[in-house]
C-alpha cells in the first residue's frame, strides 16, 4: 500500500515555491534571460526525447477516444517545438517589468512617490491538453519574477514531465532558485483542491481550460483568480460591410483553427445586406466543411443552395470548438450589440464595416476583452499583439483583461524617497 500523502506533498511544494518566490525577487534580468535562452536551446536539442513522450500521450488519448480538437491541442511536432523555443527567445528579448516605474510624483512636503512594479509571488497554474503551455507559463512567470506551480492535465502527463525536467535542469545550470518552477507529478484531481486552499503560500491561481475547470477554480479558490473563460466569439457583418473583407475575415476567424478560444462561433448579419451577403459567406464556410446552424430568417434567405440546420437558443451560447457556426440576422446595429452582449463570453468580437459611426458605436458598446474592426478574431493573441507569449486570455476585468503577458503578472508597491521628510 502506498504511503504517499497528497496533502503533505502539495503543502511541501507550496512552501518551497513561496521560499523560491522570495529568492526570485533579487534575481537579475540577465539570469532570467539566460534561463529562457537555455530552455529554448534544450527544446530543440532534446526534440526526439520530447516527441517520444508526446507520442505516448497521443496514443493514450486516441485509445481513450479524446475529441479531435483535444488531440490537436495535445500534439507536439518539431515545428511546434521550434515555435515554443522562439516564444521563449521573444520573452527573453522583452523588457523586464520588475522594478520599472509605473508613475512618479513630487510632493510639496519634499518627497517623491514612485509606483514600482513587483512580482505577485507564487502562481498556481492549472491547464489542460496543451504541452506548449507548460513552457509558456513557466517562462512568463519567471520573467515577471514569480515562482510557479504547474498542474497540467493527465492526458499530457508524459509530455509535461519531459518538459518539466528540461525547465529544472536549465534552472540548476543557470543558478536560479531550484523550486522557482515546479511541475506536479501527480494527476490526482484533488491536488487542485489542495492548492486552492493554501492562500498563505499561493498568491494567484490561473485556470486555463474548459468552462467547468475555470468555474470550479473560481468558486473554490481562496486566493485571487485570473479567469480564462469560454470563447464564444462573434463576427458581425454590418450593412456597410465590404463583402470581400467580410468573407476573408469570417473564413479565417472560423476555420483557420477550430479548437481555440479566439475562433469565431457565431455570425451576425444585418438584414439590409443579408440577401446579398449570406449566400456568399455561408457558401464559403460550407466549402470549408463548416456545419451551419441558422435562425429562421437565415434559412429562408439562403434557400436550398446551402444546407442550414435550425439553430436553437443554446446554439447562440455555444463554444463549439468544432467546424460549426451559428447564424443570426438582425435589423439594426443596436440589435447586433444586444445579441452579442447577451450570448457572448466577453472574449473577442468583430465588426466588418466601412462606416466609422457603426465602428465607433460597436467598439464602445460591445463588452469584450478585444473588439476587432475588419480583422479576424484569431488575431486576439499575445504574440499577434506584440506582447510576446501569453499565459492566457482573460475575460475578467480585474486584475487583468485580454492577453496576459509579463506585465499582467505583476503587482506594484509605492517607494517613497525623501531627505528627512516628515508629516507636519
Amino acid at each position: 500500500m502506498s504511503d504517499f500523502n497528497l496533502h503533505e506533498y502539495c503543502l511541501d511544494v507550496a512552501k518551497r515555491a513561496k521560499r523560491a518566490s522570495k529568492a526570485l525577487m533579487s534575481v537579475s534580468s540577465a539570469d532570467k534571460n539566460a534561463w529562457l535562452e537555455l530552455v529554448a536551446q534544450k527544446l530543440v536539442e532534446r526534440a526526439p526525447e520530447l516527441l517520444d513522450a508526446n507520442k505516448r500521450d497521443l496514443d493514450a488519448a486516441r485509445d481513450a477516444g479524446l475529441a479531435p480538437a483535444m488531440i490537436d491541442r495535445l500534439t507536439l511536432s518539431s515545428k511546434t517545438l521550434d515555435g515554443m523555443a522562439q516564444a521563449l527567445r521573444e520573452i527573453a528579448a522583452f523588457r523586464d517589468p520588475i522594478g520599472s516605474i509605473v508613475s512618479s510624483s513630487f510632493r510639496p512636503q519634499g518627497f517623491e512617490v514612485r509606483k514600482v512594479r513587483v512580482p505577485i509571488g507564487v502562481v498556481f497554474f492549472i491547464y489542460e491538453s496543451r504541452p506548449n503551455v507548460t513552457t509558456d507559463a513557466a517562462a512568463i512567470c519567471l520573467k515577471s519574477g514569480n515562482a510557479v506551480v504547474l498542474r497540467g492535465g493527465k492526458e499530457a502527463i508524459n509530455s509535461n514531465l519531459a518538459l518539466g525536467k528540461i525547465l529544472a535542469e536549465a534552472a540548476k545550470e543557470i543558478g536560479l532558485p531550484g523550486d522557482a518552477v515546479q511541475l506536479l507529478s501527480t494527476t490526482d484531481r484533488d491536488a487542485v483542491d489542495e492548492f486552492l486552499h493554501l492562500p498563505q503560500y499561493v498568491d494567484l491561481a490561473i485556470p486555463r481550460g474548459g468552462y467547468s475547470l475555470v468555474k470550479r477554480v473560481a468558486q473554490e479558490a481562496q486566493m485571487p483568480v485570473i479567469k480564462h473563460f469560454a470563447g464564444n466569439c462573434h463576427v458581425y457583418v454590418d450593412q456597410y460591410a465590404d463583402l470581400d473583407v467580410a468573407e476573408k475575415t469570417l473564413v479565417n476567424s472560423k476555420l483557420q483553427r477550430l479548437g481555440t478560444c479566439n475562433t469565431a462561433e457565431s455570425l451576425v448579419v444585418h438584414s439590409a445586406i443579408a440577401k446579398e451577403a449570406l449566400p456568399r459567406l455561408l457558401g464559403a464556410l460550407a466549402k470549408g466543411g463548416c456545419e451551419i446552424r441558422g435562425d429562421a430568417a437565415t434559412r429562408a434567405l439562403v434557400g436550398p443552395n446551402v444546407d442550414v440546420l435550425p439553430a436553437t437558443e443554446e446554439d447562440f451560447y455555444a463554444e463549439y470548438l468544432a467546424a460549426k457556426i451559428s447564424v443570426k440576422i438582425v435589423d439594426s446595429l443596436e440589435e447586433a450589440i444586444d445579441h452579442i452582449n447577451e450570448h457572448g463570453s466577453g472574449h473577442t468580437d468583430a465588426i466588418i464595416s466601412r462606416d466609422l459611426n457603426s465602428v465607433r458605436i460597436f467598439t464602445t458598446a460591445v463588452d469584450s476583452a478585444a473588439v476587432m474592426v475588419n480583422a479576424s478574431t484569431r488575431l486576439h493573441d499575445g504574440g499577434q499583439f506584440g506582447l510576446g507569449a501569453e499565459i492566457g486570455i482573460s475575460t475578467d476585468k480585474f486584475h487583468a483583461r485580454g492577453p496576459c503577458g509579463v506585465d499582467e503578472l505583476t503587482s506594484y508597491k509605492y517607494v517613497v524617497y525623501g531627505d528627512g521628510a516628515i508629516r507636519q
